[in-house]
């Protein structure tokens, strides 16, 4: 696939998770996904593969939220395999906290799944926010 084509496979997946459906954005990561956060807090790191992103990651993140979360995408720019996501996502965590915080996708596309996903983010507010991923397994 070109990167226009890349392009318009994540233009779709965040049209959808601008009116709160994730699962168009669940589906186009690839079974290898390799899915880092930056930053030093604890929802800070690396995950590889689809089945530990959803388990290390997404499922202790969603478990936090009272609301249907929405990210909308504000910017995306295309080069070869590569998507760059400018977004904005919102939800009212379960503690009734808004959680609204500024991201910064960049994707690396094949056979238009999402392999490779790097994610900059406020991670000041993620920490404040959120509790850790292990603490909202435990709960």
């Amino acid at each position: 696939m070109d990167a226009a084509e890349n392009k318009a496979v994540m233009q779709e997946v965040f049209n959808a998770l601008g009116e709160g459906d994730g699962g168009p954005f669940v589906e186009s990561l690839a079974d290898d996904i390799r899915w880092g956060i930056i930053g030093s807090t604890e929802w800070s790191g690396t995950w590889e593969g689809k089945r530990a992103v959803r388990a290390k990651l997404l499922d202790p993140l969603f478990a936090q939220f009272a609301t249907r979360y929405r990210n909308r995408a504000i910017r995306l720019i295309a080069e070869g395999a590569y998507v760059v996501i400018e977004c904005r996502g919102d939800v009212t965590t379960k503690s009734g906290r808004p959680y609204r915080n500024t991201y910064c996708y960049v994707c690396r596309l094949d056979g238009g799944r999402v392999r490779e996903l790097t994610e900059y983010c406020d991670t000041e507010l993620l920490a404040k926010a959120l509790n850790p991923p292990w603490a909202a397994v435990a709960a």
